[in-house]
């Protein structure tokens, strides 16, 4: 009877066009928030700066970002860079802190 009502709620889902759940474990922002050794950086603060990365930044964008925080140079680097594709990170990269701060504290 379980499998069956598994089979029946998978069959739903995919009848009605609903995308699968996904099940992501922690990501490049979130492990090198923890292992930045900073006292602020715990796992539930990690994981809310992971997820505001997700909707703000590219998947390219979370692992450059990810250097800042054992770099933090690199953040200058890129800030003081005169390659467009730097600017525009650049200010993709405030935004997101922005809202990370706004929304984890």
């Amino acid at each position: 009877m379980k499998t069956f009502l598994t089979i029946a709620v998978c069959a739903g889902l995919l009848a009605s066009g609903a995308p699968a759940p996904v099940f992501a474990g922690p990501g490049v922002i979130d492990r090198a928030c923890r292992q930045s050794n900073r006292q602020a950086a715990t796992p539930q603060l990690c994981s809310c700066i992971q997820r505001v990365a997700n909707n703000s930044l590219s998947r390219s964008e979370r692992r450059k970002v990810a250097k800042f925080f054992s770099d933090p140079h690199q953040a200058q680097e890129v800030r003081q860079s005169d390659r467009h594709t730097d600017e525009a990170l650049w200010k993709r990269y405030k935004a997101f802190g922005e809202q990370a701060r706004s929304s984890c504290g």
